[in-house]
């Protein structure tokens, strides 16, 4: 008998139909004498259409409401699954985040998971209970509903595994498994068989939309090691794990594009000590994750600092910036939304040259503009128009051979 965890995202039980195939499958698991904590998702687009409604009454939904709010998309489906589940004849019990023991910081809309206390869960587990858990939610010190963010319910699940020590936890989602790109752009994408934590965590930072870079670290901090596969079919998906020396030979594993960020351009401040540090001490205590940063020479002491934020904070970057511009001897702040960034990811990286070169002359090739680059030990990043972001990662998907590895 194991004990596994599942996840099941929002087209995974997108409706009534699906639902039921869920818990069928559900149901073929536990008569097999498994254990499962199952964590489910919002609707497909339930989340989208409750912050559609929170913004036609308010232009700035605060984040505390705005989490009461979104915590009832997954209320909605644990009862639904639960529910299902007791119609094939299924012990099961739905818990929302808090009810789970999933405890948080008091960051509304991202908050972190601090602990998890899993005495509820074991009690239901030796009942012979599935147990049905809120994906995206918890609850903070003082109370309050938070939620988790993008990619919430992933990470729900993972700590969940960690938590109950369980000796699988499977992510199911509408795919089969991690591509070497996205199929829908690159026709020759090929699903990996496995992937390490760290080229995962890269793609997911990247733009990937498989997971949320917070998920694969939780993971590999607690070593989780995971599956990603679709519910629409019983094929195999992709195996997340810690690197081994083998996984070296493939130079690029991946390719990623993010189409959701925003380059921020912060010009004429003083080039002195502490600039830096005022404009990016204004965008933490904001909450505000910076990616992609480059500092130009200064020249007559005057100096720019260019980097991406999420574009969803564009807004909340500006007004963070312009309450330090004083501060940095005046300026402006320019917000440019027409980019991509696009990735290539691979821990072969570490013992392969020409990487980099091979992207740039494929790119320029095609006549294709690098306005940002940055680079990791198993990854190089750069900015490009939005408007070619699909035709790059093709060409680059292509400059390294992917379809043939």
């Amino acid at each position: 008998m194991a004990r596994i965890v599942q996840k099941y995202g929002g087209t995974s039980v997108g409706d009534v139909e699906r639902i039921k195939k869920v818990a069928e499958r559900i149901k073929s698991i536990r008569d097999q004498g498994h254990e499962l904590v199952v964590v489910v998702s919002a609707r497909a687009g339930v989340t989208n259409e409750l912050i559609a409604r929170a913004k036609a009454v308010c232009a700035q939904p605060a984040d505390r409401e705005l989490d009461m709010l979104l915590a009832i998309g997954e209320q909605e489906t644990i009862a639904l699954t639960a529910m299902a589940l007791h119609g094939v004849g299924v012990k099961a019990v739905s818990y929302t985040g808090a009810q789970a023991g999933i405890f948080t910081d008091k960051v509304h809309t991202k908050a972190k998971i601090k602990t998890i206390n899993a005495k509820k869960l074991e009690t239901d587990l030796k009942a012979g209970n599935v147990i049905i858990v809120a994906g995206f939610q918890g609850i903070n010190e003082d109370g309050q509903i938070t939620t988790l963010g993008r990619g919430g319910s992933d990470l729900t699940a993972i700590a969940l595994a960690a938590a109950i020590k369980a000796d699988k936890c499977e992510i199911y989602t509408d795919v089969d498994g991690v591509y070497t790109a996205d199929p829908r752009v690159v026709p020759t994408a090929r699903k990996l068989e496995e992937i390490s934590y760290d080229e995962m965590l890269e793609l997911a930072s990247s733009g990937s939309k498989v997971m949320q870079s917070r998920s694969v670290e939780f993971a590999e901090k607690y070593g989780v090691v995971f599956e990603v596969r679709s519910s629409f079919n019983y094929n195999p998906g992709t195996i997340v794990k810690q690197e081994v020396a083998y996984m070296e030979k493939v130079v690029v594993r991946g390719v990623a594009v993010d189409k959701d960020q925003a380059k921020v351009i912060v010009s004429n401040i003083l080039d002195k000590p502490g600039s830096a540090a005022s404009v990016f001490r204004a965008l933490a205590d904001a909450n505000i994750i910076v990616d992609m940063i480059v500092q130009n020479v200064g020249r007559n002491g005057i100096a720019n600092l260019t980097f991406t934020v999420p574009r969803t904070d564009t807004h909340k970057a500006q007004r963070a910036l312009e309450s330090v511009l004083d501060t940095v001897g005046g300026g402006h702040v320019a917000v440019h939304e027409n980019i991509a960034k696009l990735s290539v990811v691979g821990v072969g990286m570490k013992t392969h040259s020409g990487v980099a070169a091979t992207l740039f002359q494929a790119l320029a090739d095609k006549g294709i503009n690098i306005e940002l680059i940055t680079t990791s030990e198993i990854k190089i990043s750069v900015v490009i128009d939005q408007d070619r972001a699909d035709e790059a990662a093709r060409v680059a998907h292509a400059a390294f051979e992917l379809d043939k590895v």
